[in-house]
């Protein structure tokens, strides 16, 4: 598979990530086939969070990996911490550094390549998050960190007392939650379309080298489902089916592959389980759409052109 720079970390990355948010609906064998699988396609780099299954998650990737030094040096993991499930967000240094912890316990690991503060905590002291990311980088427990769900003002404030700078942040973005580019296509426009909901987060993120990570690349909403074969959207699925037979791949491949033909060299996180999907995934790295088709594929999800 091909590769992207990670932000300003120097480490080459598979384009597509495996999101493991579901591995635990698979039964074990299922899960080391799913992981192999995920190896044999290039797709090396998992991404993880500790309320993933309650933490079950991470541990069964661990043991579908059959984790150890070898297997460890061949691939990059990462997790998300931050999340308090239906009490709160807690980015306070006790609770990041008890989290990853538990992570690295639960993954059966020393490091994590990447670690990402899941949800923005309106209660978060950046100067207590710097000696959290100070100490786990220091101690060799996490070499990259980034955000997840941030927008840039947040970005900033965070950097701003960090010494490490930010890599990634994990937003929902795909052909049917396409903001990020609708509000800079609209700008000065008096129309819904140009509202700015994240403060040019798409902009900042290229203009610092911090790696978009579009999360739910497939949904449209906020988990209201998957746009492809939807009866909601069949100007969208027409158009995709017909791009996706000129270039022999399936509609999954097209979707993602609108996705990566952005500049912004944006990393997809597919939550799959089922390794014929993934690899249909794989395929949209291979792809580059032409202009035409690519503003073909935004039109036909609704999106307008000023």
């Amino acid at each position: 598979m091909q590769t992207i720079l990670l932000g300003t970390s120097g480490m080459r990355v598979p384009t597509i990530s495996v999101g493991c948010m579901r591995i635990n609906e698979l039964d074990k064998r299922a899960a080391e086939t799913f992981v192999q699988t995920a190896l044999d396609l290039g797709a090396y780099f998992f991404d993880h969070a500790d309320i993933y299954g309650n933490g079950v998650c991470e541990k069964i990737f661990a043991d579908a990996v059959h984790m150890n030094s070898a297997v460890r040096e061949k691939i990059m993991l990462q997790s998300k911490c931050g999340i308090v499930p239906s009490k709160m967000y807690d980015s306070s240094k006790e609770h990041i550094l008890a989290s990853v912890d538990g992570i690295l316990r639960r993954l059966k690991t020393d490091y994590l390549d990447v670690l990402l503060l899941h949800r923005p905590d309106a209660l978060a002291e950046p100067e207590e998050v710097a000696e959290a990311f100070d100490q786990l980088h220091s101690s060799g427990k996490v070499r990259y960190f980034g955000v997840s769900n941030q927008n840039s003002m947040q970005m900033a404030l965070l950097q701003k007392y960090l010494h490490q700078p930010l890599v990634v942040d994990q937003l929902q973005f795909g052909i049917a939650h396409a903001g990020m580019v609708s509000a800079g296509i609209h700008v000065n426009m008096e129309e819904d379309a140009a509202d700015d909901r994240d403060g040019s987060v798409l902009d900042y993120c290229r203009l610092h080298d911090i790696t978009i990570q579009p999360w739910s690349p497939f949904q449209y909403g906020f988990f209201e489902g998957a746009f492809l074969g939807n009866p909601k959207f069949p100007e969208l699925n027409v158009k995709i089916s017909e791009i996706a037979a000129g270039y022999g791949v399936s509609d999954t491949a097209i979707a993602l592959a609108w996705i990566l033909r952005h500049p912004a060299k944006m990393m997809p996180v597919v939550g799959t389980m089922n390794t014929e999907r993934l690899a249909e995934c794989v395929k949209a790295a291979d792809i580059r759409l032409t202009r035409e088709e690519w503003y073909d594929i935004y039109r036909a999800a609704g999106n307008t052109l000023p």
